[in-house]
């Protein structure tokens, strides 16, 4: 017998899986998230110091209030947040699953999933449900620079604190919101910071209130900023980059390479969903999120493209509600 037989699959303990849980639990439907780590893993990766770009309100999700003195949330917050959600509504949740397959059969007249899944200790399972929603988001895929030195150990595709690098040389690839808020808390810390980014410029998007700052920063000076330069390779000291001067190697004892991340399209593909080669998006019905594969739906930044920005945990919260709609009809 299958471990867990069950309405509704969710794969991802983030917001949006959260939210689709609750979603799920209200219509009465059984349901179990899975999730290869623990809850909303992808926001406790995030920078430790971090504050949201949005309000508390905004990250709200199965009408908890998400009450703080601030009016833009921290990570810390965040985490205690998504925590007494969990707590709140008493949520199924199984962590350290690692989805690894995903097959549709049937049992009788009726269409069932078999989730392959592989387990902390090393071990495998099989997880059954009649819908699976995949609300995996996009974090845990870097888009990758392919460069040689790439996997050195202080090369990190995430930024986490600054205090390690205090004197020390850092670079920092990237000219979004990431690489410049990194940028900026490790030059406050007392590190020598290089920035390089292979556009002419910073991203227009870039948070209002940190756009003039690390503007200015580079300005005077205190921040150096290499634009149109492309990484070539990274050494266990040191960068090689390309330019419009020509090559270039900068002293590093710690790089981060902060280019943006995407789906796991593979995990995707995998289960039978067509990934449209149009801004490498998975194919879906805007409406149901429903994908070409009945009863497997998507939600959250899982169905952004490589460009993940139209997605946050303000407009993926809704889509749990959508979904549950359509299999609650359905089953």
């Amino acid at each position: 017998m299958p471990d867990c037989d069950c309405d509704v699959l969710i794969v991802g303990a983030g917001p949006a899986g959260l939210a689709a849980a609750i979603a799920v639990q209200r219509e009465g439907l059984s349901y179990l998230v899975l999730d290869k780590g623990g809850l909303v893993d992808g926001i406790y990766r995030f920078p430790k110091h971090m504050v949201f770009f949005t309000t508390p309100e905004l990250l709200e999700i199965g009408g908890l209030p998400f009450v703080t003195p601030f009016e833009k949330p921290t990570r810390l917050e965040a985490l205690r947040y998504y925590r007494r959600v969990a707590d709140t509504y008493d949520l199924a949740l199984a962590f350290d699953e690692t989805v690894v397959g995903v097959r549709r059969g049937t049992r009788g007249e009726a269409a069932w999933f078999e989730l392959d899944v592989a387990t902390r200790g090393g071990g495998t399972r099989t997880r059954t449900a009649r819908a699976v929603v995949l609300a995996t988001g996009y974090y845990d895929q870097p888009n990758l620079l392919g460069v040689p030195g790439e996997d050195l150990r202080h090369v990190s595709h995430y930024y986490s604190e600054p205090h390690p690098f205090y004197r020390r040389p850092v670079v920092v690839v990237g000219g979004k919101n990431s690489a410049a808020e990194a940028a900026l808390d490790l030059y406050r810390a007392g590190a020598r910071v290089t920035l390089v980014h292979r556009e002419e410029a910073l991203g227009a998007s870039i948070k209002y209130w940190v756009k003039p700052d690390i503007e200015n920063r580079i300005a005077e000076g205190a921040i150096s900023a290499m634009f149109d330069t492309n990484v070539r390779r990274i050494t266990p000291t040191s960068v090689h980059v390309a330019g419009p001067n020509g090559a270039a190697e900068l002293p590093a004892d710690g790089v981060f390479l902060l280019t943006g991340y995407h789906p796991d399209w593979s995990l995707l593909e995998r289960a039978g969903v067509v990934i449209d080669p149009v801004g490498t998006a998975a194919r879906y019905d805007p409406d149901t999120l429903e994908t070409d594969v009945p009863n497997l739906f998507l939600a959250g930044g899982v169905v952004s493209g490589r460009n993940a920005a139209p997605v946050f945990i303000e407009n993926g919260r809704a889509h749990g509600e959508r979904i549950a709609r359509v299999i609650r009809q359905r089953l």
